[in-house]
């Protein structure tokens, strides 16, 4: 097995819309390369369905904030929720100047805007039922315009270069052999945890290898106990990731019901609300999943919003234009992490961590429906921008 050396400005663990977006809106004089675990487009963010937050005018603002905070039982960050709200609506304009396509009013081509649980108010934009898909993959293709960037599969993080108390870059491993990448600044951007759980709707390869190396090296870590389980995934008893049935479902229209197809819980009440109120109906109807119907949905909005599940319900044998579809809980996602300020840095210089391995204390205790894509991307941006500001003093 050989040992690669090499030298570049920034590297960046990870490729899913935070490592993608941070590589954006570096300067194209940067040399930047990008690894992966799997392939690029197997990241969570490819997974994201219901959509992206976004602040509708300033008459929103306050009611956004608060939905944020209740959502995070008032453990978040303020300054955080505050800049994430605030960058929203130039973060949509700037996906929207890479290609990304929102839903919008075929009468007026204004966006249309759906409502997900614990939103007071629709404010989410969407694609179809694709939405993190639509985000992903419109990123790498820009990405791989970009002369200056280099992306590497099938590479996998092991180490931190580490020289005294200083990040230099990573150490990695990929089917040739050990790579040592040496960077001025390095960014982690390695997703959640989900492959740490038997029961998850993440890839497995996601196993918070950025965590495991922060541990090692002691760099501030906040709110690991935080990880929230999403309260609707396809029921199989199956081995594997479960397959989310999105929040933007319930924001639709859909209801929860027990055993005896009677309804149990507010299904617009916060995810871990939710998530609970099923779990206790398990535990009572001795059941190992709890039913989800789309009865009150139109059928043209099953078929147009939530195409993708559809197919999926039905490949499982299940029709939800017909029937009701078992669900359960499963991981979902990690609201703790990597502690870092403002401007996504660590407690480690010239490293920065960003997306879902990293804690910002946006989401608090529990993450608000689709304030994820919105998260890493703004948070994303601010670590490029905090490396150009360094760069040039």
């Amino acid at each position: 097995m050989r040992k690669d050396t090499i030298e570049t400005d920034v590297v960046i663990a990870g490729t899913g819309v935070s490592g993608l977006f941070s590589a954006l809106k570096l300067p194209a004089d940067k040399r930047i390369i990008l690894i992966t675990k799997s392939d690029t487009e197997s990241s969570d963010s490819f997974l994201a369905q219901g959509g992206i937050c976004v602040l509708r005018d300033e008459n929103d603002y306050d009611s956004y904030f608060e939905d944020t905070m209740r959502a995070g039982h008032y453990e978040n960050r303020k300054e955080s929720v505050d800049i994430m709200i605030r960058s929203s609506r130039s973060i949509i304009e700037e996906l929207v100047s890479y290609g990304v396509q929102f839903k919008r009013n075929e009468e007026n081509g204004d966006f249309v805007y759906t409502r997900e649980g614990a939103h007071s108010r629709p404010r989410i934009l969407f694609h179809e039922d694709v939405t993190g898909k639509e985000i992903t993959e419109k990123l790498i293709m820009r990405v791989k315009e970009l002369p200056n960037v280099q992306i590497r599969e099938y590479t996998t993080m092991t180490d931190l270069i580490v020289r005294d108390g200083v990040c230099e870059g990573i150490l990695a491993e990929n089917e040739k052999g050990t790579v040592e990448i040496h960077a001025k600044d390095t960014i982690l951007a390695t997703g959640g945890i989900g492959g740490r759980y038997r029961h998850s709707t993440n890839y497995p390869h996601l196993t918070g290898d950025a965590i495991t190396l922060s541990e090692k090296y002691g760099i501030e870590l906040e709110n690991l106990d935080y990880i929230q389980i999403h309260p609707t995934t396809l029921y199989s008893p199956k081995p594997g990731r479960r397959f989310l049935i999105s929040e933007s479902v319930r924001g639709e229209g859909a209801l929860l019901y027990n055993k005896n197809m009677e309804r149990f819980v507010d299904e617009l009440l916060p995810r871990d609300v939710v998530a609970k109120a099923i779990f206790k109906q398990m535990e009572t109807d001795g059941t190992d999943h709890v039913w989800l119907s789309l009865e009150r949905i139109p059928q043209e909005t099953i078929l147009n919003h939530f195409p993708n599940i559809y197919q999926r319900c039905l490949d499982e044998g299940y029709d939800m234009l017909k029937e009701c579809i078992p669900v359960v809980p499963a991981q979902h996602y990690f609201m703790g992490g990597i502690r870092v300020d403002r401007d996504s840095r660590t407690s480690m210089p010239h490293l920065y961590a960003v997306g879902e391995t990293s804690c910002n204390g946006v989401h608090g205790a529990n993450r608000l429906a689709s304030n994820s894509l919105l998260e890493s991307l703004v948070f994303a941006r601010r670590a490029a921008d905090d490396i150009i500001r360094n760069n040039s003093n």
